[in-house]
């Protein structure tokens, strides 16, 4: 039996009022006076009615993690098991033999049941994939999750990369394009969306196509969907550049003050962000006085010693601070 209750509290002078459920427990009373319990859901609690005795505390919830406010919504978000996701190729929704050859009890089956069950997860794989469109996007997921491990790009950016692969798909953009390009295309331009970018030089060695190939699929992904991305900033490469390098606080921030007033000077119209960052981070050591050679800069950015040596006076002569100008 429910019941809705009004309660004030007061928090930090204030008068607050909030309105909680309290459901009556069944065969439970006070052991101080005999009186009727109920549970205070939105404290976790159960309390004396009479009282106020407060008889368990910490009580865990174990109801759904999501709220309905109507019968339809109650039955459509209704679910068990794992939650879906973009990630997979049926939105997680079918379930999946597992590889070991091992019954309930962790003891290795023979050998007549292991073939068995080897024919059975080929059919099963096989029935996961109903049609054409369902194989290529399962061997495009498959590559964006590759290519997101070996990148350390986030989950967020992966179930971005997913969606931006099937609306490609829903709209036949594939015709005569590789998967893996278009996948690789897909990805790039979710890391951009994310502001966690990669640059075009860290998504080669990943992918399983040119540069070339991918680049020319990234371009027309964005122009036929229509993807609001906008230029890469080299604010963005900063700390992941600065963290492999070991560079303490003083030096990324004097880095990002660098930047900061090169593109108010306009440094940045036309040049590489990837560039840019690492040059800012370099000129940040010098002036820092931490020890960090061109070669070492160029090897987590992946940009050419020359690069970072033009980016490097061009930040210095466009900034105001007076060391600055003296070193350039």
């Amino acid at each position: 039996m429910s019941q809705q209750s009004e309660t004030l509290r007061e928090t930090g002078g204030e008068q607050r009022t909030t309105t909680e459920t309290r459901t009556e427990t069944d065969e439970r009373v006070c052991p101080e006076c005999d009186s009727a319990l109920v549970v205070d859901e939105a404290r976790g609690e159960t309390v004396c009615e009479a009282c106020g005795l407060v008889v368990e505390a910490d009580e865990i919830d174990h109801g759904p993690e999501w709220r309905a406010f109507d019968s339809n919504e109650r039955a459509e978000k209704s679910r068990v098991g794992a939650p879906t996701t973009k990630l997979l190729h049926d939105d997680g929704l079918s379930s999946v033999i597992d590889w070991q050859d091992r019954d309930a009890k962790g003891r290795t089956i023979d050998g007549s049941k292991r073939r068995k069950l080897q024919r059975l997860r080929t059919w099963d794989e096989r029935f996961r994939s109903k049609n054409a469109q369902e194989r290529n996007l399962k061997q495009a997921l498959g590559e964006i999750d590759r290519m997101s491990s070996a990148l350390g790009l986030p989950e967020n950016v992966r179930e971005t990369a997913s969606v931006v692969y099937r609306r490609a798909l829903e709209d036949d953009l594939l015709r005569g394009r590789s998967i893996e390009a278009m996948a690789t295309a897909s990805l790039y331009a979710a890391a951009r969306q994310a502001s966690v970018p990669r640059s075009l030089d860290e998504f080669e060695p990943v992918s399983r196509v040119d540069r070339k190939e991918f680049s020319r699929a990234y371009r027309y992904i964005v122009r036929e969907l229509g993807l609001a991305i906008e230029p890469a900033n080299p604010l963005e490469y900063l700390p992941r550049f600065a963290s492999d390098l070991e560079l303490d606080g003083d030096t990324t921030t004097r880095a990002r003050n660098l930047l900061e007033e090169g593109m108010e000077s306009g440094v940045h119209s036309g040049k590489s962000p990837v560039g840019l960052a690492a040059a800012a981070l370099y000129a940040a050591s010098i002036l820092e006085g931490e020890k960090i050679t061109q070669k070492e800069v160029c090897s987590v950015s992946d940009v050419s010693e020359v690069t970072v040596r033009n980016r490097y006076t061009e930040l210095l002569e466009a900034g105001t601070d007076p060391d600055a100008a003296r070193a350039a």
